[in-house]
């Protein structure tokens, strides 16, 4: 699983939006800075090219933190301004996954790559699968009443044999049966990558319904956000992280 090309904009209307509400602009403290002032407020990965002699750095002050951070606490729709905080992520997630985080379809959009064009263009190697804690020494069956081990390991030879068999008869006789059987019985695991278009409200709902679930690749996605602009003073700020 890959996280590539990350990137979070809009920040500065976003909270200008957070005071709207009641009109408390004068206490805005939400400023640009440049590379040489060495600044508590700067955000920490938050830096956009204005020309080829310096960089500026977005931060956010302690009075609009403050209010950011009550709105949160208060809960929807007190926080949506976090909504129009965008966040957009080259991932790179087996299939298993994409149907889990297709369930967050509020302020989402995704660009895949496609299995349709693309499927049968190179070789089926295990490389193309999720295999991050694969253990190939996992027992499928003991020695009765097979008289033989078999492994998981064993499977995946199987799999990955029927897939590329599959893939060159589709490439040698165009006969779309073979292509449509690869579809057919290609594991979830497949690799598919996509750019995901999101908000940090969308985010902070991951976090609090996706922690300690048993699919390890949820913990890397929220690990992910960690590295976010102002991931906890905003996505982790009062989420409580108990056994769901």
């Amino acid at each position: 699983m890959r996280f590539e090309h990350t990137d979070t904009y809009n920040w500065e209307n976003a909270m200008r939006g957070l005071r709207h509400p009641m009109e408390s602009y004068d206490k805005a403290d939400t400023m640009w800075y440049d590379d040489t002032v060495e600044n508590e407020y700067k955000c920490r990965n938050q830096a956009l090219d204005v020309d080829s002699k310096y960089c500026k750095f977005l931060g956010i002050g302690p009075n609009d933190m403050d209010l950011a951070q009550r709105m949160i606490k208060a809960g929807s729709p007190n926080d949506k301004f976090l909504r129009q905080i965008f966040v957009s992520i080259d991932i790179t997630a087996p299939l298993y996954l994409w149907k889990e985080l297709d369930q967050y379809r509020v302020g989402c959009t995704t660009n895949s790559t496609s299995t349709m064009h693309k499927l049968a263009t190179t070789p089926i190697t295990i490389d193309c699968f999720e295999m991050d804690d694969y253990d190939c020494s996992l027992k499928m069956y003991d020695r009765e009443p097979y008289n033989i081990d078999y492994y998981i390991d064993d499977v995946w030879d199987c799999i990955i044999d029927y897939c590329e068999t599959l893939r060159k008869r589709y490439l040698k006789t165009k006969d779309k049966r073979y292509w449509k059987e690869l579809i057919r019985i290609l594991p979830e695991s497949w690799l598919q990558t996509r750019t995901w278009t999101a908000n940090y409200a969308v985010l902070r709902n991951i976090i609090h319904w996706r922690q300690n679930h048993k699919l390890s690749e949820w913990q890397q996605f929220i690990d992910h956000c960690r590295t976010l602009p102002y991931a906890n003073e905003l996505l982790f700020y009062n989420q409580s992280f108990e056994n769901k």
